[in-house]
């Protein structure tokens, strides 16, 4: 994916946010703001991690091997980073 789908995924979150202000946040408001930023980070980081395998991937057949084991790690690094904010919620 591309930076396009980076800025989206920024613009979908700030409309959002948006979409909910109507005066001072109260306090169910910054609930509703903080699961929607961690929402869009989490995206984001998963189109990091479609980009980096894509790139790992991307290598003759003779690294297939080696690619297939860097886009594991990478995926589960992710996967540990997606757990550790989730449970931050």
């Amino acid at each position: 994916m591309s930076t396009a789908n980076l800025k989206r995924i920024a613009k979908d979150a700030k409309d959002d946010v948006n979409a909910i202000f109507d005066a001072k946040m109260t306090t169910e408001q910054e609930g509703q703001v903080a699961t929607i930023i961690e929402n869009a980070v989490i995206k984001a980081l998963l189109e990091g991690q479609h980009r980096a395998v894509d790139a790992a991937l991307n290598c003759s057949d003779a690294e297939q091997d080696m690619a297939h084991k860097i886009a594991r790690k990478i995926r589960q690094k992710n996967d540990l980073l997606i757990a550790n904010l989730t449970s931050l919620r």
